[in-house]
């Protein structure tokens, strides 16, 4: 079921990054996700976080939101599509964070082999779709280091989250993962040259702050 939830959650991202900045898009959809994550692991895996905790998660979706509402490329239509995009990868970033706590958490399932298992699935649904595009064929010939590099580092962080939720629970780790909307927010400017820096590096500011009530928490 990981597997699945993932291949739609790649699947919108790709779309929602062709939209509108990577800068907005990442961190909507990284803000909802914890969010309704926190919530899930209440109602569904019966988790009690403390009180600094669940500040801390209010802490990280308001530098998120700072982050969002910093502009992003066009306006009107554009701007609610990219939005619209953000919150349903969002959506599916919670739907994979919870079953996860709940494979790896409730069931105790190792994290190589229940990611082994997801990986599976993705080759399955994935590889038939991508070998329709000659874009595919044509980008592994490109940017073959840089695609290996990915392929290694992507499921590497994915290992370590998993590892972390058994450690922990899913309430802390799922808004303790979006510090790394510090180094999209930063990236975005420097390397694709979108605006709004200052407001941006604010936000993240703030992310870190709620991080760090986190692991107090």
């Amino acid at each position: 079921m990981c597997g699945i939830f993932e291949v739609i959650y790649f699947s919108l991202l790709q779309n929602a990054y062709r939209s509108g900045d990577v800068s907005l898009v990442y961190p909507m959809a990284r803000g909802t996700g914890p969010t309704l994550s926190v919530i899930g692991a209440i109602l569904i895996l019966g988790e009690r976080p403390s009180t600094v905790a669940l500040l801390g998660v209010a802490v990280v979706v308001t530098g998120i939101a700072i982050i969002s509402t910093a502009g992003i490329r066009g306006s009107g239509r554009a701007r609610l599509i990219s939005v619209i995009y953000g919150l349903s990868v969002g959506f599916y970033i919670a739907c994979f964070t919870l079953w996860d706590g709940w494979a790896v958490g409730t069931l105790g399932l190792p994290p190589v082999g229940y990611y082994w298992m997801a990986l599976v699935a993705q080759a399955l649904f994935m590889t038939p779709l991508a070998m329709r595009t000659k874009r595919v064929v044509a980008s592994l010939r490109a940017h073959p280091w840089v695609i290996g590099l990915i392929g290694v580092l992507a499921p590497m962080s994915y290992m370590l989250a998993l590892t972390a939720i058994q450690l922990s629970s899913v309430s802390l780790v799922a808004p303790a993962r979006e510090v790394s909307v510090v180094l999209v927010a930063l990236g975005g400017a420097l390397f694709f040259g979108e605006k709004h820096v200052v407001q941006r590096v604010i936000g993240s500011v703030v992310v870190v702050s709620g991080v760090a009530l986190l692991a107090v928490g």
